[in-house]
C-alpha cells in the first residue's frame, strides 16, 4: 500500500544487483511511494546483475558509474538532474566490496592492496559522491542521503575482517560530511545499520548462514528483512525525518542492544 511519502521526489539509487539486494527493494518501494529516480552501478556489476529488469519495472533510467571515479560521479549527478528534471532529493549508497573476504584472507594477514581497494569502493566512494554532489549543488535543501552499514563497525565479528574497518570509516564520513552539508545546504546524511540479510553479498561471507540464525535468536524481533530495511530507508528519505542527520541508526530487531537471549541460553544449557 502506498502512502505517497516520496511523491514528487527525485533520487539516485546505487547498488541494485538482483532481487535479493536491499537497493533493489528500496527502488521498488520508492517507485510505489511516488518517486522518480535513476539507477546506477559500476559497469562490471551491471553485467553480473539484472538491473535492466528493475529499470523497466520502475520506469527508471540507468546511468552507469564507477563510484570511485570523480569524473563518472560528476556525470552521474549532472545527467541525473537532466533526466529527472531538477535537483536530487534522496540518494542511497549501497556499495560494498572486500577482495580480502572474497579470497578468505584472515584479518591478521590482510593483503593491503586489497584493503585499499575495499576502502576506495566501500567508503571513500561515499565521500566522493557527497563531495561531487555538494560541488554541483545537486541535492535539494532538506534532501536525504543514506548509506547502508553493519554493526561490525562497533563490535568485532571475525568473519567480517577488513569490512569492519571500512564500515567504521563509512559511518565517520556520514557524521563529518553531515555536519558540513547540513550547515551549508540543510542536506541530511545518515547510515542505516542493517541486520544480517540474505543478499547476494551477505550470503557470500563464510559462515553467514549460522550467524544469520544466531542473530535471529538474539534479536527480540528477529532479523530485519531486506523489505523492512527498504521501508525504513523510504522513511529516511521522506519529509517525516527532516531533522535526523549524522546518525547511525540500527535497524536490526533489537540485536544491537541485546546481550543474550533466553533462547540462546536455553540452547547452551541443553549441551
Amino acid at each position: 500500500m502506498s502512502h505517497n511519502l516520496l511523491k514528487g521526489k527525485r533520487g539516485i539509487i546505487t547498488g541494485a544487483l538482483d532481487e535479493n539486494s536491499i537497493a533493489w527493494k528500496v527502488a521498488e518501494k520508492a517507485h510505489q511511494e511516488g518517486a522518480t529516480f535513476v539507477l546506477t552501478n559500476a559497469p562490471i556489476a551491471m553485467r553480473m546483475g539484472e538491473i535492466k529488469k528493475l529499470a523497466e519495472s520502475t520506469n527508471s533510467q540507468i546511468i552507469p558509474a564507477d563510484a570511485t571515479n570523480v569524473d563518472e560521479l560528476t556525470n552521474l549527478f549532472t545527467q541525473s538532474q537532466q533526466v529527472l528534471g531538477g535537483k536530487i532529493d534522496f540518494v542511497l549508497h549501497s556499495i560494498g566490496m572486500s577482495v580480502n573476504i572474497r579470497k578468505n584472507i584472515p584479518y591478521p594477514e590482510l593483503n593491503y592492496d586489497y584493503f585499499n581497494k575495499g576502502i576506495d569502493v566501500s567508503a571513500l566512494s561515499f565521500h566522493k559522491m557527497l563531495a561531487v554532489a555538494k560541488k554541483l549543488d545537486a541535492i535539494s535543501e532538506w534532501g536525504s542521503v543514506v548509506a547502508l552499514t553493519y554493526m561490525a563497525a562497533q563490535r568485532t565479528y571475525p568473519f567480517y575482517t577488513d569490512m569492519a574497518d571500512i564500515k567504521a570509516m563509512l559511518e565517520s564520513i556520514a557524521r563529518s560530511f553531515g555536519y558540513h552539508y547540513g550547515l551549508d545546504k540543510k542536506v541530511r546524511i545518515n547510515t542505516v545499520s542493517q541486520s544480517p540479510t540474505k543478499t547476494t553479498a551477505g550470503t557470500g561471507i563464510k559462515g553467514f548462514g549460522d550467524f544469520y540464525d544466531y542473530a535471529d535468536k538474539i534479536a527480540p524481533l528477529g532479523n530485519a528483512s531486506a523489505e523492512s530495511c527498504a521501508d525504513f530507508c523510504i522513511a529516511m528519505f521522506s519529509d517525516l525525518t527532516k531533522m535526523v542527520t549524522m546518525q547511525n541508526i540500527f535497524h536490526d530487531g533489537g540485536y544491537s542492544t541485546t546481550g543474550v537471549s533466553a533462547e540462546v541460553m536455553n540452547k547452551l544449557a541443553e549441551k
